[in-house]
């Protein structure tokens, strides 16, 4: 039997993600198809690859970034350091002073140590993740640095090995290389 025209189909249903995208919830007004979301600037893509992108620019209610121009509540470097600014400038108290810049007293005194640490290049998040290698210690590598220097044949890959042998942990063989590099950059001239 023939459903009449009025009803869907199981034909015209999306049959890929991509196409049920663009179908809106009928369910959820709220929920826009993704070609209707509003696309962002340049800035604030260049913010969140820098890791600055403020995650609750709602939460800013000072006067100078409500008047927008040059002040951008999305730039948490900027809200951070006009934070901070505040207090020691126009002698604004701390705690009035992170209220108004959405963000806790814990936030402006490490705001406030970076900047007199680092200046406002400190303001500015590291980089997530190890920092170092954490299995090539300084002992680790004047072990290794004393291997090559009392047999320069041996290559990375056996001075691996060694290094498995001698502390039980295995490396690779890039590392030794790498540190084996440094090693030598720091002894020679220049």
């Amino acid at each position: 039997m023939r459903r009449p025209h009025s009803q869907p189909s199981h034909e015209s249903w999306p049959t890929r993600r991509s196409e049920h995208d663009q179908w809106p919830d009928p369910t959820r007004p709220d929920k826009r198809p993704r070609d209707a979301r509003p696309a962002t600037d340049r800035k604030e893509q260049a913010l969140r690859r820098s890791r600055t992108l403020n995650s609750r620019p709602g939460d800013v209610t000072d006067e100078r970034f409500a008047a927008g121009g040059f002040f951008d509540v999305r730039d948490m470097v900027q809200v951070k350091y006009e934070m901070v600014r505040t207090t020691r400038e126009d002698g604004a108290s701390i705690t009035a002073a992170a209220a108004a810049f959405g963000l806790s007293r814990q936030s402006f005194y490490q705001a406030a140590a970076a900047l007199e640490e680092g200046g406002l290049a400190a303001l500015v998040p590291a980089r997530p993740g190890p920092k170092g290698g954490h299995k090539l210690t300084a002992g680790v590598i004047a072990w290794i640095a004393g291997q090559k220097a009392a047999d320069p044949r041996l290559r990375a890959a056996q001075l691996a090995a060694l290094v498995e042998e001698q502390f039980g942990f295995r490396v690779h063989p890039r590392s030794v290389q790498r540190v084996l590099a440094r090693v030598d950059g720091s002894k020679s001239p220049g």
